[in-house]
């Protein structure tokens, strides 16, 4: 099944740059349906990625991460005793 939807030009262009790397690396024609699918295991990518945490922790104060890692790491030991 296919569905007709107006999107922005600049969104539009997006999804063609999207297209032409995915057929670059494919060889292959790609779709839009392709091109939004790699938008989502690319945001999934990103909320994974641990380097984007980099600088989170920076305004931090010593004793706020002292607190954050002893309570994290106490959770943790309750989690896993109960397992």
């Amino acid at each position: 099944m296919s569905k007709t939807i107006k999107i922005s030009e600049e969104n539009y262009r997006r999804l063609l740059m999207i297209i032409s790397e995915i057929q670059r690396g494919k060889g292959q024609r790609a779709s839009f349906d392709d091109a939004l699918n790699n938008m989502e295991l690319r945001k999934e990518n990103n909320e994974r990625n641990i380097i984007n945490l980099a600088g989170a922790w920076k305004d931090m104060t010593d004793k706020e991460a002292k607190d954050f890692l002893d309570t994290t790491y106490s959770e943790r030991m309750v989690k896993s005793r109960r397992i």
